[in-house]
Order: structure tokens, then C-alpha cells, then sequence
């Protein structure tokens, strides 16, 4: 008898929001990122946002000591309370940002997709090749169920 494991190959959660009317830089990454599943609605623990937030504004790339360092000194700024900014935090964060195609990493640099426009990286990265994974292997479950299981 073979054994399945029941731990996804990827997964990804999406979260529709009102339309982005005014609301400030930061709040607009944290929609993003709610609306991506890279966020719980209500999770205080939200460094992922800044983390992005400050890759977004730097279009060279930052090393991951540099985004803490960038991390920190935004959420002092901003009176924000500095959870969540342990190093080793900092780089899973940065980890599940890589998964779903929303930076890269060059070298020692994280780097927003370059060359390609939010637009880009969400039709291009997200739709067309994560997306489009999950709901392949969907439609197969589906349609083995329709021949193996279903009666005809």
C-alpha cells in the first residue's frame, strides 16, 4: 500500500480587497500582500510588508543584512514596534517572497523582478506560471476522480 503525504506541493491563497484608493505606500504593499497570502488579515507580525516595501524603493537590491538594516530604521520612522527583526526572520521572509516570484535574488542581492512592472510579475509569475501549476493539477485530480471514482 503506498503512503501519500498530504503536505502540498505549493499552495497559495487569494484575497480580494476594495479598490487602492487613497492609502499610503505601506498600506498598499500590505493589500498586496494580503491579498497574495503572504499576510493573515489581522497578523500583527507584519515585517514581510516592510521587507517589501523596502526592496520596492531600492531597484539595485539590498544584501539581507542591508534589508534589516533598512527594515529597522523604517519601522522606527514610523513608530512601528520592531517585531519581527531577527536575522534569521528577515531571510525566511525574504524566502517566501522568493517563492512566489515576487523578488529574486542575484548574487547576494534581493532584487524586485527587474525589468518588469507589478503588472508584469503578477500576470507573468504568478497567473500564468504559479497559478497556472496548481490549477493543472487540480483539473487532474478532477478528471481522475471522473474516470476512477465517479459512477458512470
Amino acid at each position: 500500500m503506498k503512503v501519500t503525504h498530504e503536505t502540498p506541493l505549493s499552495e497559495m491563497t487569494l484575497r480580494r480587497y476594495e479598490k487602492p484608493i487613497n492609502q499610503n505606500p505601506r498600506e498598499l504593499v500590505r493589500k498586496v500582500c494580503l491579498s497574495v497570502g503572504l499576510l493573515q488579515p489581522g497578523d500583527s507580525r507584519d515585517i514581510i510588508v516592510d521587507i517589501f516595501l523596502v526592496l520596492l524603493r531600492h531597484k539595485k537590491g539590498l544584501t539581507s543584512k542591508e534589508v534589516e538594516e533598512e527594515v529597522i530604521a523604517f519601522r522606527q520612522e514610523n513608530k512601528l514596534p520592531l517585531k519581527g527583526i531577527a536575522s534569521s526572520n528577515i531571510r525566511r521572509q525574504l524566502k517566501r517572497l522568493r517563492d512566489v516570484f515576487m523578488i529574486e535574488k542575484k548574487g547576494t542581492y534581493y532584487v524586485v523582478k527587474t525589468g518588469e512592472s507589478m503588472d508584469e510579475i503578477f500576470t507573468e509569475k504568478i497567473l500564468k506560471y504559479y497559478l497556472d501549476s496548481i490549477t493543472t493539477r487540480i483539473r487532474e485530480y478532477f478528471k481522475t476522480v471522473e474516470e476512477q471514482v465517479r459512477q458512470k
